[in-house]
């Protein structure tokens, strides 16, 4: 296994975690590669790996992503944004006969990416899984597993499901770095200005059937108003990004041959007592801030090159990230409630810890990435993949070591 990228905010972290688990094991199954290897270098000694193998790869240099792709089994790609560049790591991938994986919420570049090669992924037995962190993999095993246990028990598919995310911060005062990396600054303004810019907040921007596509958007809409939980609390915007997992669950059951169904999910705020307020008052700012990123990329060009300016001018340049001391401390919890078509109900939780968007998602796209690359312990199928089909419901256990914990009743 290689990780691409392994100097960035998160590759870092990745290869963190592989190391650790290697010393669990007494194996190790991965390399590092980046385009500066001293680079790559200092930040392995900076997380206490000294003997990993560092290969010098540049996405700008074929021949050196052909050399990767050749000597892994898996490449898991962590150099983002990702429309720029990843399409290349992809075909080097796919003409080599290696997996590939990485964390691109880019709902542009991974539609272009099932597009271009899931027919030649498909014909070379390549498995391309888009995206594998915290977005989108424990809601669409989670989703993926119900539905299945939902047609073995009643025989019946979804009608409607309900996911609420709950997350607990860690002790001090919130920093601007908790929430948002220079790396997903840029993407968010490369995906402004992507051509397809809109794609990106369409729930059906991955469903290949152009008929099914219109059903799910006129059953499944995202909305980013806030509203009322099963519970009385009140639901925000899902948190990062409220507009990437709608697209990778639909997906997941066009392939797996399931119809249609309605789907939301969001931030579940306390809403009692004194936090009452500031909670509706949160919800109402996220679901502003949401509503405006949809209106900004379905203007004109000229628009969305002006609110690129912009961000660029206010928001983190790369390399700004999170500090080490606040990534642990974080616990989340996803919940589901689902209703099949003949009104059966089926209730799941997935549980994690580790900061959302840098220190879980790197322990699960790099346990991730060491189960693709273990001969038959995934289901067969290749192809361009969501999560779900990729690792398969029977694994859910074996993401236990990455802090995640499935339950479903």
């Amino acid at each position: 296994m290689a990780v691409l990228g392994a100097s960035g905010v998160t590759g870092r972290r990745v290869v963190a975690y592989l190391a650790a688990r290697g010393r669990e094991t007494g194996s190790r199954r991965w390399v590092a590669a980046g385009r500066d290897p001293d680079k790559v270098r200092r930040v392995l000694a900076e997380v206490g790996v000294h003997d990993a193998e560092v290969l010098a790869v540049d996405i700008a240099r074929p021949q050196t992503l052909k050399s990767l792709a050749e000597r892994a089994r898996i490449v898991l790609n962590l150099v983002g944004p990702y429309a720029p560049s990843g399409r290349e790591v992809v075909a080097a991938c796919v003409a080599a006969g290696t997996h590939y994986m990485d964390v691109s919420g880019e709902m542009q570049f991974i539609r272009r990416i099932i597009k271009e090669f899931d027919a030649a992924a498909r014909s070379a037995g390549v498995k391309v899984v888009q995206p594998a962190g915290f977005e989108s993999l424990p809601p669409d095993l989670l989703v993926r597993a119900m539905a299945e246990r939902g047609k073995e028990r009643f025989h019946q598919s979804f009608a409607e499901v309900e996911l609420e995310v709950r997350i607990k911060f860690p002790p001090g005062l919130p920093r601007p770095s908790d929430g948002m990396s220079g790396g997903t600054s840029q993407t968010m303004i490369a995906a402004l200005l992507d051509d397809d810019a809109a794609v990106a907040v369409d729930p059906a921007a991955l469903t290949a059937d152009s008929a099914r596509a219109e059903g799910v958007r006129r059953l499944s809409p995202i909305k980013v108003r806030p509203r009322r939980g099963s519970d009385g609390s009140v639901i925000a915007p899902m948190l990062p990004v409220a507009f990437i997992n709608p697209a990778v669950i639909h997906r997941s059951a066009e392939l797996s041959g399931d119809p249609p169904f309605r789907y939301r999910e969001g931030t579940a705020l306390p809403s009692t007592g004194a936090i009452r307020a500031p909670s509706l008052v949160l919800a109402g700012v996220l679901g502003g801030v949401a509503a405006l990123q949809r209106r900004s990329v379905q203007t004109s060009r000229a628009a969305r090159r002006r609110y690129a300016r912009m961000m660029s001018a206010l928001m983190p340049a790369s390399g700004f990230g999170p500090r080490p001391d606040r990534l642990e401390g974080w616990t989340w919890s996803m919940t589901v409630h689902a209703r099949t078509t003949g009104g059966h109900t089926l209730m799941g939780r997935v549980n994690g810890s580790g900061h959302i968007g840098y220190l879980s998602t790197a322990r699960i796209i790099g346990e991730t990435g060491l189960l693709l690359s273990e001969n038959g312990a995934t289901p067969s199928t290749p192809g361009c993949l969501p999560p779900s089909l990729a690792v398969g419901t029977v694994n859910l256990d074996r993401l236990t070591p990455a802090g995640l914990t499935f339950q479903i009743d």
